[in-house]
């Protein structure tokens, strides 16, 4: 196909001289441990961490310390107020967790209401749980209409963004991408330092309208770059959801049904919010409580969704299914399923980790409401794609995966499946690739992070500044002369 036959409404074609994001820069200086070694000299530069930031675990417990901000119990410490969200997950009596069926409420609304609502009248839902985060209140049908109308008129990138836009170039990371889009998105604001409340509002507008297509664009130059194509970026449509947005640059000509934005919809709703314990919204609540900008809250939002532990799971879950489909030759064994689970918990088994990715929770014990949620659509797609069988392996390791995780780790407390658990598996059928996984997680929760930031700018106004215990021994000083 020549430019000249390309869809009309391709009328972005961008060659590798026209924007960076087709670019490959390797950088010609290696790293000071290959270029130079790892001499003798070098040995207690490379190994000090290992012997010098040892902590003895008995001290953790001698003065009371809250690893990870976490009670001995595994409940979170509590550390603020919000009237963002609620998430619950067990009950504490007479000083012990009591474990208790999973609620998700978003400014205390259910979100399976939620979710329901908007689904049963076959309308979009995501930006209605956006604006009742960032506004407080359910919109109105005409406050709704204006809302999306804001985010839809900041879908369109700056003029110039894309000649310098970052690409993955030898960093296999979209969310990577996303992070250093964003930090360059503070460039083209006129006053990107400015926290007034009206400048919030429009950035986290901006960036729900503008997420989808850095993230999608991203994946597009990716393919471009390797089938060594020119990039092509279809115009940005001001009436589009956020989900139809997503879709819109990843399919193409290809185009999608109503059907399937509609269910990566759900997805996005469930994803908008989660309290604001979770590693990614205390970073955002941190990183505001200093008075930065949001550019830079945001971006390092993006870094921690990132990891493997937090986001980056749903990322790890369905490859992890992947893996045990590959490895179980029968899928309807519970012996053999639990056999392959044990090893992975080994670390004998997919990558070493010895994690069972999708199960257990910091907070819900007993369900993880979001994921019995997204099960029921699961389980329709399953049907209507012809992968029920695939589903019903997931099934089988969130039934037998607590059980394998008690015997082979003698784990006690209750272990619930999470969302990540299935994400993948919704995904996969949507055709959309695991490395946009966990940026269309970022581009859901960006609601709650913006929600978030701005309850601490105006709310407590207090900088974050926990305390540490310090437990080094004293030591004399010497000359250099006399060391050895």
């Amino acid at each position: 196909m020549t430019d000249a036959t390309l869809p009309k409404r391709f009328h972005k074609l961008l060659s590798a001289e026209e924007t960076s994001a087709l670019m490959r820069v390797m950088d010609a200086y290696p790293m000071p441990s290959v270029g130079m070694g790892v001499g003798r000299d070098a040995q207690q530069l490379y190994d000090g961490m290992n012997h010098a930031d040892h902590v003895p675990t008995e001290l953790y417990e001698r003065y009371d310390v809250k690893r990870g901000l976490r009670n001995s119990d595994g409940s979170g410490v509590l550390v603020g107020l919000t009237t963002v969200a609620s998430v619950h997950g067990y009950n504490k009596v007479g000083g012990k967790v009591v474990p208790d069926e999973g609620r998700l409420t978003l400014r205390g609304y259910d979100i399976a209401d939620l979710v329901a609502g908007a689904q049963a009248e076959g309308r979009f839902g995501y930006e209605e749980v956006a604006y009742l985060l960032i506004a407080g209140s359910l919109p109105n049908r005409t406050q709704l209409a204006d809302f999306c109308a804001r985010v839809g008129s900041r879908r369109e990138l700056p003029e110039g963004y894309l000649a310098i836009f970052p690409r993955m170039a030898y960093v296999p990371s979209i969310m990577n991408v996303l992070q250093r889009a964003t930090l360059l998105l503070y460039a083209f604001d006129p006053t990107p330092d400015d926290t007034k409340p009206i400048h919030e509002v429009d950035v986290a507008l901006s960036l729900l309208g503008r997420w989808p297509r850095v993230a999608s664009i991203a994946y597009a130059a990716e393919n471009s770059d390797r089938y060594d194509q020119k990039l092509r970026i279809p115009p940005a449509r001001p009436d589009y959801s956020i989900a139809e947005s997503v879709l819109d640059v990843l399919r193409g000509d290809e185009g999608f049904t109503r059907e399937e934005a509609l269910l990566l919809d759900v997805m996005l709703m469930l994803h908008a919010e989660h309290g604001g314990g979770n590693n990614s919204t205390f970073t955002t609540r941190v990183l505001s409580s200093s008075g930065t900008d949001a550019y830079s809250a945001y971006a390092a939002a993006l870094g921690s969704l990132k990891g493997p532990k937090h986001g980056g799971a749903n990322y790890k879950a369905g490859e992890m299914i992947e893996d045990i489909a590959a490895h179980v030759s029968n899928w309807d064994s519970d012996d053999e399923v639990a056999s392959y689970l044990a090893k992975i918990l080994r670390r004998d088994a997919f990558d070493r980790s010895g994690l069972i990715y999708g199960m257990g929770h910091a907070v819900y014990t007993v369900t993880d409401p979001r994921a019995e949620i997204v099960k029921q659509y699961a389980a329709r797609l399953a049907a209507e794609e012809g992968k029920a069988k695939k589903l019903e392996l997931i099934e089988r390791v969130e039934r037998l995966g607590p059980q394998v995780m008690r015997d082979v780790r003698g784990i006690t407390k209750p272990i619930s499946t999470n969302i990540d658990l299935y994400t993948g598996f919704i995904y996969d059928m949507l055709g959309i690739p695991k490395e946009l996984y966990t940026p269309i997680f970022a581009i859901a929760r960006m609601a709650g992070w913006a929600a978030h930031r701005m309850e601490e700018l105006y709310g407590s106004a207090r900088i974050i500044r926990p305390a540490y215990n310090a437990v080094m021994a004293p030591h004399s000083y010497k000359p250099l002369s006399q060391r050895k």
